[in-house]
């Protein structure tokens, strides 16, 4: 594996063009502070945009879900709607804001990659923020309600099932940013693919130990102890894992010397 980086390394160097300024480490710490200054102010921006919106957030959108299940909500102390719509408001200007801060953190890994390679820069924040939000969408539309008529199909005669806000919104909001995240599977592997980490071969190899590796990650990012939901988040999580190896062998072919 070490080999394979090497490698990458050697490409990179002999591909640099003549006399082009190389940074030095307090150079690229400047950079570093500079883009995370830009990234922090995205992210101020998304967060005064969603405070706008937040009725219209927790609300219009949050709550729907639950509503269409047929459950009610009920908070339980006297700060808990103040608190929930602090928490709606700053994790759903993160998922708001992420192309900009993706696109401020690839600014920064840009002076590293070869000229060629810095063109690709707009697809990649592109792509990387379409595979965050169409996690962020089969979250909503999918897991969420299914994980919610389960829960709702166990109420009784004698036990009423009420759902506490608090708990509800952090609930739903986590499973909207770990299913974005998750998503992001196939770019992660396009990455480590061509810095040598990854080859088709090795991923069919580790199929197996993937399959357990990733009943983990869903059990643990899944903020409930149910099957059901677990189960539900791991289903993608193994179609995006063949999908990475599709993603592994097309990142190879286009290295390839012709």
């Amino acid at each position: 594996m070490a080999s394979l980086f090497e490698r990458f390394l050697a490409r990179t160097i002999s591909e640099r063009i003549p006399g082009e300024n190389e940074m030095s480490f307090l150079d690229h710490l400047e950079e570093l502070r500079w883009q995370v200054v830009k990234a922090a102010a995205a992210y101020l921006v998304a967060t005064l945009v969603c405070s706008y919106f937040a009725e219209f957030i927790v609300q219009d959108l949050l709550m729907k879900p639950l509503r269409d299940v047929g459950l009610s909500a009920q908070v339980l102390s006297p700060y808990g709607i103040v608190l929930l719509y602090m928490e709606a408001v700053l994790i759903c200007a993160l998922i708001v804001g992420m192309p900009a801060i993706l696109y401020f953190v690839w600014k920064f890994v840009a002076p590293g990659l070869l000229p060629k390679e810095r063109r690709y820069v707009s697809r990649i924040v592109f792509f990387t923020s379409f595979c965050f939000f169409a996690g962020v969408a089969f979250a909503y539309v999918v897991l969420i309600p299914t994980a919610l008529r389960f829960f709702s199909s166990f109420g009784t005669s004698n036990i009423r099932l009420n759902v506490s806000v608090d708990h509800y919104i952090s609930f739903i909001l986590t499973m909207l940013l770990g299913s974005g995240l998750v998503f992001e599977l196939p770019m992660v592997s396009y990455f480590l693919t061509k810095l040598g980490f990854l080859t088709p071969p090795f991923m069919r190899h580790y199929r197996r130990h993937a399959i357990v590796v990733i009943l983990i990650i869903s059990a643990v990012i899944t903020p409930t102890p149910d099957m059901v939901t677990q189960v539900l988040m791991a289903l993608p999580m193994f179609l995006l894992y063949e999908v990475s190896i599709w993603v592994c062998v097309l990142s190879l072919k286009k290295v390839e010397p012709t």
